[in-house]
């Protein structure tokens, strides 16, 4: 048993435990009902609960979450949309988040998969100061993906 102060007061009866905590007008808590006896405490429980709640809503907001962004592109993409495409892939980086790079191939143009590396690897040249090459280009199906993430400042 401990009481609201945080002292020690040894081992009672439940009732004689309920009775003081209503005697100070707090609540009586089990602590760990797994020890050998159970351990409580007296303390007014929804305050402590409205404290952990808070506690929970600081630590979540100083959590960054990292999404992964895509984009995508086809053998045949031109320059200005390649360009266009590669300020999408600075901006995601620059803001912290990982982006997967795909190349989608249609019908015949599965054949030419060295373009599609081709284009990945400019793209890996093109943003080399801002971000790392997490995982190499894979084959999955129709399609040639890799992974970036940005490198800590």
């Amino acid at each position: 048993m401990v009481d609201d102060e945080g002292t020690q007061l040894g081992i009672m009866a439940t009732s004689e435990a309920l009775a003081m905590a209503q005697g100070k007008g707090l609540d009586l808590v089990e602590v760990s009902p797994n020890a050998d006896p159970p351990v409580c405490r007296i303390m007014d429980y929804g305050k402590f609960k409205y404290e952990q709640q808070k506690r929970q809503q600081e630590a979540k907001k100083k959590q960054t979450v990292i999404q992964i962004k895509e984009v995508k592109f086809r053998p045949k993409t031109d320059e200005h949309d390649y360009q266009t495409k590669l300020k999408h892939i600075r901006r995601f980086l620059e803001d912290g988040d990982r982006c997967k790079v795909a190349v989608f191939f249609r019908g015949r143009e599965i054949v030419h998969k060295d373009r599609g590396q081709t284009m990945l690897d400019r793209v890996v040249v093109d943003v080399a100061d801002i971000a790392k090459v997490e995982s190499p280009a894979l084959a999955e199906g129709r399609t040639l993906v890799m992974m970036l993430t940005p490198v800590k400042k």
